[in-house]
């Protein structure tokens, strides 16, 4: 087994720059690196029973081999879980196990995890170190950069949350083998969407990829996950608190939170911004932002990815009122990203109605 790290990206943010180390088998790895990146003795890893079966005992064997004592706390997975219940049981648990200051609370697992740890770390003393180590795709091309953490509301998504940057991502490509299928397919979403709203060549490349790409085929997926993690670094470090270029990477992330909330978080997140991504560029081509050519691009390759691309038939109405809570909203405008072309996108601001028309589902 290749034990290497084969790259790192760097997301500058001046005195919050972190690396994102890309490999595979490199668990043995991890432990040194967070004694590189953090001056702390002591690691929370939060994961899910699930992962913890998978991946706790290299983790914990790493961490431990460069002298890191070491808690577990396992907290459900499930979108449906990831709510200010389950962030005060972290609370509880991080007092438990005396949790100070200096205490690294590890993110293992996906985004729902990722985003509960680091919300809990944000705020628990008002701020701990944290560290995301992803195992799932989209966690690991998205969620896991950037520092973007939260909770949702029962009336929305993510409603309730902050910035707090990671001290390091550590990306172990092994991990993706245990996956189902559809968990592989929703980060192929968000990998689509980085090069749909900002890189044409690299889009162009998923293009003839992608099918070795959804096959998790090591040569093609290092690369295409490197390149996804670069895109997400760049405009998280020109935009950190997602006060201007930062909102391009909510493109089909209108409709798609409005279909997660309305199915009760049953459909996975990456699948619904799929179809959240068709929208939107339909609703570009309509207000005469992009070409009929792109939106065609677009949706085939998602298909062609195994990606689901029409709208589940819920009410106008409904619609209308999930979006109307979206943490995107400025007043009565929502900022709704358009796409242009192929690798560059932009966000206007447009009334509900104006992004849900009457002809609305009447296609």
């Amino acid at each position: 087994m290749n034990t290497a790290v084969h790259s790192r990206v760097r997301v500058s943010l001046a005195s919050r720059s972190y690396d994102v180390h890309i490999g595979s088998g490199n668990w043995e790895k991890l432990g040194p690196a967070i004694i590189e990146s953090t001056r702390s003795e002591k690691v929370l890893v939060v994961t899910s029973p699930e992962i913890g079966r998978l991946y706790r005992r290299p983790v914990v064997k790493s961490l431990q081999g460069v002298g890191l004592k070491c808690k577990r706390i396992d907290i459900p997975d499930r979108d449906r879980n990831k709510n200010l219940r389950s962030v005060s049981r972290l609370y509880d648990a991080f007092l438990e196990a005396e949790a100070d200051r200096s205490t690294v609370v590890l993110a293992l697992g996906g985004g729902v995890i990722g985003d509960m740890a680091g919300f809990a770390s944000a705020t628990y003393l008002r701020g701990i170190p944290f560290i995301q180590v992803p195992t799932t795709l989209l966690a690991m091309v998205d969620a896991s950069i950037g520092g973007k953490t939260g909770v949702n509301l029962r009336q929305g998504k993510n409603l309730v949350g902050s910035f707090h940057q990671p001290n390091l991502v550590w990306i172990n490509l092994e991990t993706l083998q245990s996956l189902p299928r559809a968990q592989v397919l929703a980060g192929f979403a968000e990998i689509i969407k980085h090069a749909v709203i900002w890189d044409r060549t690299h889009f162009r490349e998923l293009e003839k990829t992608i099918l070795n790409a959804v096959d998790l085929e090591p040569k093609v997926l290092s690369g295409i996950v490197r390149r996804s993690c670069e895109i997400k670094a760049e405009v998280v470090s020109k935009d950190e608190n997602e006060q201007g270029l930062r909102m391009l990477l909510n493109f089909g992330h209108t409709i798609g939170h409005a279909i997660e909330s309305l199915g009760k978080y049953k459909l996975l997140h990456g699948h619904c911004v799929a179809i959240g991504m068709v929208y939107a560029a339909e609703r570009s081509a309509a207000l005469g932002y992009a070409s009929a050519k792109a939106v065609h691009r677009l949706r085939d390759l998602l298909e062609r990815s195994g990606l689901p691309s029409e709208l589940p038939r819920y009410p106008r109405r409904s619609y209308l009122d999930a979006i109307g809570v979206d943490k995107k909203r400025r007043g009565s405008k929502i900022n709704f990203v358009v796409l242009e072309r192929i690798g560059k996108a932009k966000t206007v601001p447009l009334s509900p109605m104006k992004v849900l028309p009457q002809s609305f589902l009447k296609r």
